[in-house]
């Protein structure tokens, strides 16, 4: 091929490191924030930099070689931000855990992924001492603490994260793009969790377009408050994302209450706070028993599953804009996000509201997205099928080979989500494939009753599952977590829904409980709701009040 048909751009590498060297030079001061016990730790990216690249010479140190998995089972605080750095920068691999899976769980994860170092926050330890007799490659397990803070145990020979870190002179090393990074299971899959292994390049490109003004937009002015965990799907890339931007990255910590929540947004000017809905309802219930605002917060974003329309009314009525989009771990993670158009905004105020805020935002360049429908042909505009994906920051298959041969002979991947694509350029997501619900060969969206439920007074959360039913196969059954002031009916909800819902699309029964089980990941678990109530219309009068009305 002639000289003439490349470019004369200098090829360099896209690595993970390049982010924090950026923030240490062009935004030195932007803080880290991260709340621990002894009250918040702050430093600048410079100083991000300089520790974190002391922890890559300090597991160098201890052996650590590039391709080598490292584990963290830690909260969202400094130290994780600087393994997200660290270990991915030398070469490793950064593997994060989350703490809230079952024990057998998290130990076929680590030694499926023949991890070697396993960095813990310290509340983690009795954890820990459960898990380290089964794990068959870790040699050496981290404190991630001061020396003073140290736990005792006589189990475990435990090293000080400070003590461990070398010094400041570690130049990052440049090496292929394509090396692996970042490893995270994913337990949206059937089985146990499947590992999906990001690389620099892939990483970095992600960080880039979720950077853009279609999505995050973030700037130097921004302060972010990361409550989604780091362990989740990469932290929805923001320890990235606000590296590029040199926006403020607030941390935190352990446990933070929906109390500590409000605080830090005040304290520390919190412009962007991310959560999955359960959060948000908790900031809610804090705010109406402190009577307090959510002060300098301009952008709320709710992820993880879809935003309820009342949670959006509710944030606006605090001055807050609601954001959401799309996303899986699989896709690193971010698929869309809520963004306007001219034609949007020049709608009337509820069809913009409802073409802006009806589905999970605008398609992220670079995916592409096709939805295809049960005969094999690829749906229309507005015609709703599953959903496949394929691009530079997609899965191409899960580590070790897992669930086998994922794509199409085209490059495509199942996302397992059921959805369409409307005329402004968004992606509505109808459904979980898993979780639809088939009554009599006919198709119901979870999703649609839950929305509509949402909607109804007294309602804070609602989920819909399928129940076997003695003609129909399966019938909807709606579980509902009152409002903390108010009390709605069964009778009061169905007659709400009949206004929302066609009559075959309406739950068979509701039952009130006072929570909704929630996966690891903070995402309400059907399973467990399909496991626990499943039989109830079989069960229960309202299958033969079904029956005699013919439905």
């Amino acid at each position: 091929m002639s000289d003439l048909a490349f470019g004369l751009m200098q090829d360099r590498p896209l690595l993970i490191a390049s982010l924090l060297t950026h923030a240490a030079r062009f935004s030195p001061s932007r803080e880290i924030v991260s709340r621990s016990a002894a009250g918040a730790r702050r430093y600048g990216y410079r100083a991000g930099d300089v520790r974190a690249r002391k922890w890559a010479k300090g597991l160098q140190r201890l052996g650590v070689r590039p391709g080598d998995r490292i584990a963290s089972l830690a909260w969202n605080t400094h130290r994780h931000f600087e393994l997200f750095y660290a270990v991915p920068g030398l070469g490793a691999v950064l593997h994060t855990l989350n703490p809230r899976l079952w024990t057998e769980q998290l130990v076929y994860i680590v030694n499926h992924a023949e991890d070697s170092v396993l960095c813990f926050d310290p509340d983690l330890l009795e954890l820990v001492e459960q898990l380290a007799p089964q794990l068959q490659s870790v040699r050496h397990f981290i404190v991630l603490a001061d020396r003073d803070e140290m736990p005792n145990t006589s189990a475990l020979d435990l090293l000080c994260a400070e003590d461990i870190l070398g010094d400041d002179d570690f130049v990052w090393p440049s090496f292929d793009e394509r090396t692996a990074s970042v490893l995270c299971y994913t337990s949206g899959t059937t089985g146990m969790p499947k590992g999906v292994l990001c690389s620099h390049r892939s990483t970095v490109l992600h960080a880039l377009y979720a950077q853009s003004g279609v999505a995050f937009g973030l700037t130097p002015t921004d302060s972010v408050l990361l409550v989604v965990p780091m362990f989740h799907a990469y932290g929805w890339s923001l320890p990235y994302v606000c590296a590029i931007a040199g926006a403020k990255l607030v941390l935190p910590g352990a446990a933070p209450t929906a109390q500590t929540i409000v605080d830090m947004i005040h304290a520390e000017a919190v412009t962007l706070s991310s959560g999955v809905p359960t959060v948000w309802t908790g900031v809610f219930d804090e705010l109406e028993r402190s009577k307090r605002d959510l002060g300098p917060l301009k952008r709320g974003l709710v992820g993880g599953s879809a935003m309820p329309p009342a949670m959006r009314r509710r944030l606006r009525d605090y001055g807050v804009e609601p954001v959401t989009g799309w996303g899986m771990t699989e896709l690193s993670p971010l698929g869309s996000f809520t963004s306007s158009t001219p034609e949007i905004e020049a709608l009337d105020d509820g069809a913009r509201d409802q073409a802006l805020y009806g589905s999970a935002g605008r398609v992220l360049y670079p995916l592409e997205i096709k939805v295809m429908l049960a005969d094999g042909a690829e749906a229309g505009p507005g015609v709703a099928g599953d959903i496949w994906v394929r691009g530079p920051c997609v899965a191409s298959g899960y580590f070790r080979g897992e669930g086998g041969a994922l794509l199409d002979a085209d490059g495509w991947f199942p996302t397992g989500d059921v959805g369409l694509i409307d005329e402004y350029g968004a992606i509505a997501i109808t459904d979980r494939s898993k979780d639809l619900i088939k009554s009599g060969g006919e198709w119901i969206s979870s999703a649609d009753i839950e929305k509509a439920a949402t909607e109804c007074p007294g309602v804070a959360q609602a989920a819909a599952v399928a129940a076997r039913h003695p003609k129909w196969q399966e019938r909807p059954l709606l579980l509902v977590v009152p409002s903390r002031n108010v009390m709605p009916t069964r009778e009061a909800i169905l007659h709400a829904l009949q206004a929302r819902l066609a009559k075959w699309q309406l739950p068979d029964d509701v039952l009130f409980v006072d929570e909704l089980p929630v996966t690891a990941t903070g995402k309400i678990d059907k399973k467990v709701l399909r496991n626990r109530f499943g039989d109830h219309l079989i069960n229960s009068k309202a299958s033969e009040e079904t029956l005699r009305e013919g439905r």
